[in-house]
């Protein structure tokens, strides 16, 4: 026998409960946007080029131009086309930009645990190290938002295998660390259930952009058909897409074009579909459907 997570059993997708999301819809969509801060010199960091010897200027300062500049872009086209938002927030972002976390809390947007910083793991931590990290994280987004946060992305999607019982204990009810799925789904920890929110490792522009090297216009493309196969797919099942977007990248502005028409295309749809937030999706999940997730 192989060695297994514990965490949920494998059941075919084809072979769930059928359920409606608010207002009759079968696909709910939700944007994702990480706001990310870096410690200078060491650490961990995406990269744009090969960094060279410390300190790496190169991209650190392209990372930076997220905060300063591209997330307040993004902000505007969020505005514009009335789109709800999940910020997936670094706890470190309270002290180096608040004025950006008040931007986005000003819009009534969800703001998602995200670490301290995406400098660190949390994956190569003791237990008690990494049960820190959560707690320091929570009580700094509970502090600045009055509200604890309901939901968590782990940096750069790094668990041990204690996470999702620290995250429970913590008082979290959903994770987006697991991409098995495009439906919710229920996962088991030692202090109870956890629901398990479709997040994109495809639909991402770190693997897209970064890793592949996509387009900007590629990776649009990639918003759109995803999009559309999915609508389709969801007349028969309820479906959740998510969008990840980090603001060094798509918000460099000959990217934020291009999103801006995959956001569009989405937009045009706005009646067929729920465009909501992750923690909405999780309440929805908890209270009005429980018995019917996976």
């Amino acid at each position: 026998m192989l060695r297994d997570h514990g965490r949920y059993a494998y059941r075919a997708i084809t072979d769930r409960a059928d359920y409606t999301w608010p207002n009759g819809a079968r696909l709910a969509v939700y944007i994702g946007l990480n706001l990310e801060h870096f410690a200078f010199a060491e650490g961990l960091g995406a990269e744009l080029a090969p960094g060279g010897p410390s300190p790496d200027v190169l991209n650190y300062a392209w990372r930076d131009y997220g905060n300063r500049v591209g997330a307040w872009r993004m902000r505007d086209l969020f505005d514009a086309m009335d789109m709800p938002v999940s910020v997936l927030a670094n706890s470190v972002m309270y002290d180096y930009a608040p004025d950006l976390m008040t931007a986005f809390r000003e819009r009534g947007d969800e703001i998602v645990g995200h670490g301290r910083t995406n400098s660190e793991r949390q994956s190569v931590l003791d237990n008690s190290e990494e049960a820190v990290l959560i707690d320091e994280a929570t009580k700094t987004l509970t502090y600045a938002e009055g509200t604890a946060p309901k939901g968590w992305l782990s940096p750069w999607i790094a668990e041990s295998l204690d996470t999702p019982d620290l995250l429970v204990e913590a008082g979290y009810g959903y994770t987006l660390n697991w991409c098995m799925d495009d439906q919710p789904v229920w996962m088991q920890t030692r202090a109870g259930r956890l629901l398990s929110i479709p997040y994109p490792q495809e639909v991402n522009d770190i693997p897209s952009i970064v890793a592949r090297k996509d387009s900007a216009e590629q990776f649009a493309d990639m918003i759109i058909d995803n999009f559309d196969e999915m609508l389709g797919q969801s007349a028969t099942q309820p479906l959740v897409m998510g969008i990840a977007l980090h603001p060094y990248l798509v918000g460099q502005p000959y990217r934020l074009r291009q999103l801006r028409r995959a956001l569009t295309h989405i937009c045009a749809h706005r009646d067929d579909i729920w465009l909501t937030r992750s923690g909405e999706i999780h309440d929805y999940c908890r209270h009005d459907i429980p018995e019917l997730i996976a």
